[in-house]
């Protein structure tokens, strides 16, 4: 069967994997939007993963010496992921070539990082792993902030968002970095966003990364009830006001493309979605900075039209 064909099964939410291979009851946060898309991303990559989870929130899932991973497992520093990853990947390498593993015995090398490594402490390390081809899949869960250390701001933290750090009247003053565009210029074999709120979406593009060869790197957006603001009871509401108002666009990198994979027309405006998180509150009360929220609407609508 063909990768197209592999993929095109995926079609509604009752082709989506039913077999949770995530055990429950980590110390994670509840509602966690990274969390969501984890789960769904191990379930349709099968256990036959190693994961090299860097420093962060994810950290959390496991309490030596207990994970909730069926498969492996493999925690490192913040910065050091990709390395990590490449290390695993050679040794499996090395077994098969020796005939200590069978090839049907191979596993899956999964890197699971948060922003603040993907977009900051770790960008170098994964540049270097692109660059040389390393055969791995990336998944970073986007929580805009460093989530585990009390959400203070990271490179990917939106413009106007408050922070433990950016608590002035306007909120974070900078640009969330564009690590989708930085990750596609490395040329990789695929690159591609994904949320939990639109789970189809979601293993689709999972789906066809796993039956690729080289590096394919996934960037999530994880709504974070105590980062943001929010009843964690609204988390997926959340994520897909983030995709209906455009500020998470669902698109993928492929064969030097970039396409949408999902949109909705008309877009909704994004007040919609700011007005439901306390980090943005202060855009709102006590009067409204027509500024600013102007200015984040512009970023949108420029950053949609970009896109095929």
């Amino acid at each position: 069967m063909s990768d197209a064909s592999e993929v095109a099964r995926i079609r509604r939410m009752q082709d989506l994997p039913s077999t949770h291979l995530l055990g429950s009851g980590t110390s994670m946060c509840a509602g966690c939007g990274g969390l969501g898309a984890f789960r769904e991303l191990y379930e349709v990559l099968g256990e036959r993963s190693v994961v090299v989870n860097a420093a962060g929130c994810m950290s959390l899932l496991a309490t030596y010496p207990f994970t909730p991973f069926r498969g492996s497992w493999l925690y490192t520093a913040m910065a050091s992921a990709p390395a990590g990853a490449q290390g695993v990947r050679d040794a499996l390498d090395i077994l098969v070539a020796k005939r200590r593993i069978a090839a049907e015995e191979d596993l899956r090398v999964v890197v699971l990082t948060g922003d603040g490594a993907a977009c900051g402490m770790g960008l170098s390390a994964t540049s270097a792993a692109i660059d040389r081809g390393l055969d791995f899949i990336y998944l970073c869960y986007d929580n805009e902030g460093y989530g585990n250390t009390g959400q203070q701001t990271s490179a990917s933290t939106p413009h106007g968002a408050r922070t433990a750090t950016d608590r002035g009247p306007r909120g974070y003053p900078g640009v969330k970095k564009d690590l989708f565009a930085i990750w596609a210029a490395h040329r990789p074999a695929y690159v591609a966003t994904i949320i939990a709120a639109e789970p189809v979406d979601l293993a689709r593009k999972v789906e066809k990364a796993k039956r690729m060869k080289g590096p394919r790197l996934l960037i999530a957006l994880a709504p974070c009830p105590p980062g943001w603001g929010f009843d964690p009871k609204d988390t997926i509401e959340i994520g897909r006001l983030a995709v209906r108002t455009g500020v998470w666009p669902l698109k993928e990198y492929a064969n030097g493309r970039v396409v949408h994979t999902k949109r909705y027309e008309p877009r909704l405006p994004v007040e919609q979605y700011l007005a439901r998180q306390r980090r943005f509150a202060h855009l709102f009360e006590p009067r409204r900075d027509e500024e600013t929220l102007a200015a984040i609407q512009r970023a949108v609508d420029e950053n949609s039209a970009r896109v095929e």
